[in-house]
Formats: C-alpha cells, sequence, structure tokens
C-alpha cells in the first residue's frame, strides 16, 4: 500500500520540499503541507501501517529517522536531533515508540 493511494503527488513534494535541508524538518509544518492534518482517522492508521515498517504495531526511533523516504525513496534520513524531538513529541506515554493512537493525536495536534 502506498502512500500515494491516500495523498497526491503534489502534496508530497510540497511537503518534502519544507524540509530539504537538515534540521529544518518540523512534524507539524510537514503534516499540514503534505495534507496529513486533514484526513479521517482511517486513512491515518493506513499511513500508520506504511511507516510500521517491521509491522510491531509502533514506530519506532529507527523508522521515524527514515520517516520521510516512505513519502519519496530519494528523501533524506531525518537527523539525529530530528529523529529524537519528532519521537518526543509523538510518545505521550514515555515508552520510547509510537502507537497508532499517539501517531493520529501528533498528526492532529
Amino acid at each position: 500500500m502506498a502512500l500515494s493511494g491516500i495523498l497526491t503527488e503534489a502534496e508530497i513534494a510540497a511537503g518534502l520540499q519544507s524540509c530539504q535541508a537538515a534540521d529544518s524538518f518540523n512534524y507539524k509544518t510537514f503534516f499540514v503541507k503534505v495534507g496529513l492534518n486533514s484526513k479521517s482517522k482511517d486513512q491515518l492508521t493506513k499511513v500508520f501501517g506504511i511507516l510500521d515498517q517491521d509491522r510491531s504495531g509502533f514506530i519506532e526511533e529507527d523508522e521515524l529517522k527514515l520517516f520521510l523516504q516512505n513519502f519519496s525513496a530519494s528523501a533524506r534520513a531525518l537527523t539525529e536531533a530530528e529523529t529524537k524531538a519528532f519521537l518526543a513529541a509523538g510518545d505521550s506515554d514515555g515508552d520510547g515508540k509510537i502507537g497508532v493512537d499517539e501517531f493520529q493525536a501528533l498528526v492532529k495536534s
């Protein structure tokens, strides 16, 4: 299941354009640019399933680092600082990973 079924190419391009430079990734800006913040819970659950590459039911730090590459294979990896900030923002229960409910809340925040 590809993200292209949920997001348009233009939305994905706009999101990636907003964070090309290292340490420029802002999850709120990115979610708005790609239009994720306006998607339904069901659509966000599908996106979560794509991001959860090892199918553990959670998005872990190593999966977050490669977050942008889910949108475009040529996108950069997130820096250590970006990854840690993204994880801290999404991990509301402090278990070191982001569950589907946490992901939905983060996108809508």
